[in-house]
């Protein structure tokens, strides 16, 4: 751990040239020219963009921290502590961002400002101004390298990873409804520094174009985000994957895919991948023609079933049909309607009951045992249902996971069913609520959601692909 600098350190040489870190930013390894006749230092910055509410704004740029290789890119932020007019030596004026970070030197640190600007045509990709020299300092003109040498190989090393520091990121929750989880993940993210903005996916619109995709809102571009939440309702499922698709073309850290959503979205389509991964389920059946209804019975078991609409959300379009008659005249009054729908048997020992287990990355964050309403066989807490917490057992907290890792869901609601034969997988739920899942476990489960995100969009340098 380095210290900040005080007046009693012993006094330090630096040459015209010196290395150095920067580790606010996550700039392990840099050379700086030391310039005495500059007042402010400078680094050199690309892609830079404020963002955050004007009474505390932010920039985020990316750093190319060795000079001829603009593959490797840290990308950094900071809250803007000025803006100032620069003079260069050849007499261009240029306005500048001005951030306030640490410095260190062989083990020695202190608070510096920097002003960001593109120093592409420069020889040091830093430079260290007399702000940034203490008194103890002593400038050595004629010679370079007086304080420990570092090195580049640093920045192809395992602990970059782990060592990127925290950074402000810019999220953008595309959501068309402000309800509990929508203003969870805006106070939650704010809370920890970043800057969340709601995004009402119906009124985004798409330039698509191979060299410049853009998303469009309200008459602008869009700006840059370094993550989207997908919050997308099943009636603008279709458009609502788009916009995420877009996102995902731009480059866009999505939390949730387009493809993922598409696939849990479409009843019968999630089926068939959780048969293919081997993912236990309720016996299902579909057919197209209304000459099959008893032969779709007998595949699913006899009576009672559950007759399930391919576009049912929160228990609705979901009918128990008692007996074999009743199936028949809820199947021939679904097809009457045009609707396609699934057939599945009825797992009685589960007696109203189901575990909702909310996968958040690779871990189980929470787990919660939800009942119907008395007469309800349903146990949607949207339709009146009631929820307190449960233990999962070691094969339900696997089937869970498998579940979210068979739609490639980074954040999904896995509802299973407690039978016989081990968990059955209800459905997969793309946009799972938080106000449920929260008030049960007790947990901050925005917190967890985000961590999930800070720990994808905040990697080690990233070494883009040269154009060829």
């Amino acid at each position: 751990m380095s210290t900040i600098e005080t007046r009693t350190t012993p006094r330090l040489q630096f040459g015209w040239e010196e290395w150095l870190s920067l580790p606010d930013l996550g700039v392990p390894a840099i050379r700086a020219k030391v310039d005495t006749g500059a007042r402010t230092s400078a680094l050199h910055a690309f892609d830079i963009e404020t963002f955050g509410p004007s009474s505390r704004p932010k920039v985020r740029f990316t750093v190319h921290p060795i000079p001829g290789r603009e593959d490797l890119v840290i990308p950094c932020s900071a809250p803007i502590i000025d803006r100032r007019d620069v003079t260069s030596s050849n007499g261009e004026t240029e306005s500048r961002y001005v951030i306030s970070t640490t410095l260190d030197v062989a083990g020695h640190a202190w608070p510096i400002e920097i002003t960001l600007t593109n120093r592409a045509q420069m020889a040091s990709r830093m430079l260290l101004g007399r702000q940034a020299l203490l008194d103890h300092i002593t400038i050595v003109a004629t010679d370079r390298f007086l304080q420990p040498e570092l090195s580049y190989d640093v920045y192809h090393s395992a602990r970059m990873r782990t060592a990127q520091p925290a950074r402000a990121l810019r999220v953008a929750v595309l959501s068309r409804e402000h309800n509990y989880s929508t203003r969870r993940l805006v106070e939650e993210g704010e809370a920890r520094g970043h800057t969340v903005e709601v995004i009402d996916t119906a009124r985004c619109y798409m330039a698509i174009n191979a060299l410049a995709p853009e998303v469009h809102y309200d008459g602008k571009r869009l700006p840059r985000y370094d993550a989207v939440i997908p919050r997308i309702g099943a009636s603008i499922t279709p458009y609502g994957t788009a916009v995420v698709r877009q996102f995902e073309t731009i480059g866009t850290y999505c939390l949730n895919g387009s493809a993922g959503i598409t696939a849990s979205r479409d009843k019968l389509y999630a089926h068939q991948l959780m048969a293919r991964a081997r993912i236990g389920m309720p016996n299902t059946a579909f057919a197209a023609s209304p000459k099959d209804t008893g032969n779709l019975i007998g595949l699913v078991g006899t009576a009672p079933l559950i007759v399930k609409l391919l576009e049912s959300t929160q228990g609705k379009g979901v009918v128990l049909a008692e007996t074999k008659k009743a199936a028949e005249s809820v199947i021939s009054a679904f097809r009457g309607l045009k609707a396609n729908f699934l057939v599945q048997d009825f797992v009685k020992e589960a007696a109203g009951e189901d575990i909702r287990c909310l996968v958040i990355g690779n871990k189980v964050a929470a787990s919660m045992k939800r009942s119907g309403a008395e007469g309800d066989f349903r146990s949607n807490l949207h339709q009146g249902g009631t929820a307190k917490t449960v233990r999962i057992t070691r094969e339900e907290r696997e089937t869970a996971l498998k579940a979210a890792r068979a739609f490639g869901l980074n954040l999904a609601g896995v509802d299973l069913l407690r039978s016989e034969n081990g968990p059955k997988v209800l459905e997969v739920n793309s946009s799972p609520g938080l106000e449920g899942i929260e008030t049960t476990s007790g947990k901050n489960i925005a917190a967890l959601l985000y961590k999930e995100i800070e720990a994808m969009v905040r990697p080690a340098p990233v070494r883009r692909r040269k154009p060829r």
